[in-house]
């Protein structure tokens, strides 16, 4: 990326809508039910995403979510994302994200997808994944992560999809609980790890595992900011200002939705502006270091 020319990065935006493939069927009601709890609208394409993003010169890090074992729709793959990084090199990065259940074949794209240079990171769902983090089947994807220092991103706490849905869509929470990354980050202090979202019912979780092991960070992505809790206010602005990264879950969330709530949180305990990365580069520089980070 030019960080130089960017007032922000976003590290959570979502490829929803494939160039390559339609719909998979398995998928709509989930995104449906979802649509229904954020209140989104029609999802842009990963180009539109970017061309989104460009126009108001924050850059991206981008992923997909292969839940392809748990609810047996086809992904997007992560070759797409790849492409449409290598096209816009000066804006976007890519992570891929690969099933843990996937095993030797997972770690075979894993390494392929390191190898090729364009992949700079992972991302996890463990709730759309079916797994707990710190289930040693998955072990051997984080070996190779680890193996060239490159950041996991870890959903946690609630998840918007399913809600609503019978029976939760058959997702369950328990697995999102970041205790769980907590094994992760002891077992793996070489892989840095992002725990996604504020973790909402286990927030206090969170911030402890964030504050005891040095390549944690959180990401405030996936949730309007006047619903933090202010305990993570108050570590954002105090222990932990170093360790909270600016993220939307675009096209969930808007990240412009995001930037402004965070600006006007709480008189009380507000994320101030000088320490705002869309705002200033001491933050973004914060975020760009995670992007590289060598624990």
């Amino acid at each position: 990326m030019k960080t130089a020319d960017l007032i922000a990065i976003d590290v959570h935006t979502h490829a929803e809508v494939s160039c390559r493939h339609p719909a998979d069927a398995h998928w709509l009601p989930y995104e449906e039910a979802a649509n229904k709890y954020f209140k989104a609208g029609k999802r842009p394409t990963i180009a539109e995403t970017v061309a989104y993003y460009r126009e108001r010169k924050i850059g991206l890090v981008m992923f997909t979510v292969d839940s392809e074992f748990q609810i047996g729709n086809k992904r997007i793959a992560n070759d797409e994302v790849a492409e449409a990084a290598v096209a816009n090199p000066d804006i976007m990065t890519a992570f891929a994200s690969i099933d843990p259940h996937k095993g030797r074949m997972g770690v075979h794209e894993a390494r392929d997808l390191v190898k090729s240079g364009v992949i700079k990171g992972f991302k996890f769902h463990p709730t759309l994944q079916g797994f707990f983090p710190n289930d040693r089947m998955a072990y051997q994807l984080y070996e190779v992560i680890a193996e060239h220092k490159l950041p996991a991103i870890f959903h946690s706490g609630h998840s918007g999809i399913g809600t609503g849905m019978p029976g939760g869509g058959g997702l369950k929470l328990k697995y999102s609980n970041p205790m769980h990354v907590d094994d992760v980050a002891a077992d793996f202090p070489d892989m840095t790890v992002i725990i996604a979202h504020p973790s909402w019912p286990w927030q206090d979780e969170a911030l402890s595992v964030c504050l005891h092991k040095p390549n944690v960070y959180i990401d405030l992505s996936g949730w309007s900011p006047k619903y933090f809790p202010a305990e993570l206010i108050s570590r954002a602005n105090g222990q932990l200002k170093h360790k909270m990264l600016f993220g939307s879950d675009f096209p969930l969330l808007d990240q412009r939705f995001q930037a402004s709530r965070l600006q006007t949180r709480s008189p009380r305990a507000d994320l101030e502006t000088k320490r705002h990365p869309r705002t200033k580069a001491r933050q973004r520089s914060v975020t760009v270091a995670v992007m590289n980070a060598r624990p």
